[in-house]
């Protein structure tokens, strides 16, 4: 899942945390998909379940961890174990440097990732402010700043990172440039129209992280 709610990706309502795994697979994930009509009886799946579908489709795979660091660390590295393929066909990312630098010094082998988007503490994914109150914004915005640089400067290097998953707005040629001459990736995310795939492919020379492959899908922040 990737909310801590199951109202916008299933048919069901509530926080996951207030959910046993029983009443999840109950829930249909197709039901607010544009694909639904042809997915009616899927079920949510396992991280195992769906690691073993993506294998079987050769995916590449982006474990995206939002937290509880020691637990997806230790769920992992026995996926890692049991699935030795994934070691050349999965990258595991997340926002929080701790889940990134923990996973590395469990297994150093695992391809690791920094998900960044500059300002999130301060400002929600349209740009509004995260807080009402001016002050709690201002002193958002300074960590917002902190955290920039910190990631930048010196954690990149300290969680052994292979890639930055950077949201689109926020990556240009030169920011490219200065990560590739690191040995750095940058992937974008999330480009879901054909004139930002064709710009981020000719222009960009980058890689890029999208809802479909095959058609243009609702901007994505």
């Amino acid at each position: 899942m990737h909310d801590d709610t199951v109202e916008r990706t299933t048919d069901g309502a509530g926080r996951l945390q207030d959910l046993t795994f029983e009443e999840i697979r109950k829930l249909n994930p197709a039901a607010k998909h544009r694909l639904r009509s042809q997915f009616q009886d899927e079920k949510v799946p396992t991280l195992r379940e769906a690691v073993v579908e993506s294998l079987h489709h050769n995916l590449t795979i982006y474990f995206d961890v939002k937290g509880h660091a020691n637990q997806a660390v230790d769920a992992l590295k026995q996926l890692y174990q049991e699935f030795p393929q994934l070691y050349n066909s999965s990258i595991v990312c997340s926002f929080m440097p701790e889940v990134v630098y923990k996973m590395r010094q469990a297994d150093r082998n695992v391809v690791t990732a920094l998900t960044h988007r500059p300002w999130q503490l301060s400002h929600l994914g349209n740009g509004t402010p995260r807080f009402s109150s001016s002050w709690k914004h201002f002193l958002y915005m300074v960590m917002d700043v902190i955290l920039d640089w910190s990631l930048h400067s010196f954690l990149w290097r300290l969680c052994g990172v292979s890639a930055f998953l950077i949201q689109k707005n926020f990556v240009s040629q030169d920011y490219v440039r200065h990560w590739s001459a690191r040995g750095i990736q940058v992937v974008a995310w999330t480009v879901n129209t054909f004139a930002e795939k064709s710009y981020y492919e000719s222009v960009l020379d980058c890689s890029y992280i999208t809802d479909s492959l095959v058609e243009d899908c609702d901007p994505h922040y």
